[in-house]
């Protein structure tokens, strides 16, 4: 009898003990079937839109632009949203946004194409966020209350979209963190991620790295172990001079001079003829050579960081921008898709119809068929 008791004892024992262990490492759940290699952002419509509302904004994406996507051969989509979007400033839900992103998504889910689901912009955390004296604006890392206002944005979210199959959508729940410390974009990583395992537990998550999504910070990110259902993901524009020749808001993007790619961006004769106060800015453009051999070492911290997590890459934007001369655009993109195949890495475009974009809104047509072909003839997702 005291045998038996003592195996009763130890079996319960032993079953409290993994229990706990379970509920220690609840994020050791049945990996998902979240897979993904082409994609583009559906961008300025949920996000960075302060203009279109009600009948306008509904219309900016609609059914048609889902299964044109699908048609091309694109099999995902990022969805950028903004807190100022889908609530007003006492936190309540603002309707028409989350109709918008429902529709969406129900509209992925029928024309074959899976969704991450990002949060752009926030009150407490903007990638663009200075103060007067050029510091960073943003309080989300110094504010406890701010991130679980994040938290708790992330809660609302899941109420209403967790019933979307954890193999369709994903959320990447920051867009381009800018921490003073890489380490406060961990904690919050952390923080984050521990709220939304206990809601969600075998949801896709989408995590960046510090510093814009940057590929060079990648080697300071720290993921939550033991969960398989994380996609890393990192931003690429480089090189600036070329992605954003003639971009407004870059100082950039005032040079008009001739640039060129592969190869040295500036020459020396055009560097001599640029104003006084961009040199500074074009200098550097003057003494690397830019071209596939650069992208891959650039890319080396973030396809490391993958292996050591043994999770899946994604880049998340990369482009250039429409008034770039088209040639050194196409040269510059088969270099990148290259490479993205090379190792496997999935991304979406920014973007699909704004200044970065391959579609016309208003003319209802390609703006870029030979990108789009070009986008296409890359690797497509493994069946």
């Amino acid at each position: 009898m005291k045998h038996l008791l003592f195996s009763l004892a130890l079996i319960t024992m032993t079953v409290l003990v993994l229990s706990a262990c379970a509920t220690k490492n609840e994020t050791n759940v049945g990996e998902n079937n979240f897979r993904i290699k082409r994609g583009t952002n559906l961008s300025h419509w949920l996000s960075q839109n302060n203009e279109d509302r009600g009948e306008a904004r509904e219309k900016h994406i609609q059914e048609d632009d889902f299964a044109r996507l699908d048609s091309l051969g694109f099999d995902f989509v990022r969805i950028p949203i903004d807190e100022v979007q889908f609530w007003d400033e006492q936190g309540n839900k603002l309707p028409e946004a989350w109709k918008l992103l429902t529709f969406a998504l129900d509209q992925c889910g029928k024309h074959h194409l899976r969704a991450i689901v990002d949060l752009h912009i926030i009150r407490s955390h903007y990638f663009n966020a200075v103060n007067e004296d050029g510091a960073n604006a943003n309080t989300l890392f110094t504010s406890e209350k701010a991130q679980q206002d994040l938290i708790n944005m992330w809660y609302q979210l899941s109420d209403e979209l967790k019933g979307y199959s954890t193999d369709s959508v994903a959320y990447e729940f920051m867009n381009e963190p800018v921490a003073e410390d890489h380490e406060q974009w961990n904690q919050l990583i952390a923080k984050v991620h521990k709220a939304l395992r206990e809601r969600e537990p075998q949801r896709t998550l989408v995590i960046g790295s510090n510093l814009w999504q940057g590929y060079q910070t990648m080697k300071y990110l720290k993921v939550p172990e033991g969960d398989k259902n994380i996609v890393l993901s990192f931003h690429y524009y480089n090189p600036m001079l070329l992605t954003h020749y003639g971009a407004w808001w870059t100082p950039l993007g005032k040079y008009t001079g001739k640039i060129n790619y592969p190869g040295v961006l500036v020459s020396k004769e055009d560097y001599e003829a640029a104003p006084d106060s961009l040199k500074p800015e074009l200098e550097p453009y003057t003494k690397e050579e830019w071209n596939i051999d650069h992208i891959r070492a650039d890319f080396k911290d973030a396809i490391e960081a993958a292996k050591k997590y043994n999770l899946q890459l994604f880049c998340g934007e990369w482009g250039v921008y429409e008034p770039v001369d088209r040639e050194l655009a196409y040269k510059w993109t088969k270099d990148m898709l290259s490479v993205f195949d090379e190792f496997n890495i999935a991304w979406t475009t920014w973007c699909y119809d704004a200044d970065f974009g391959f579609w016309d809104q208003k003319k209802h047509d390609f703006k870029d068929k030979p990108l789009v072909d070009m986008l296409m003839n890359s690797k497509g997702l493994e069946k």
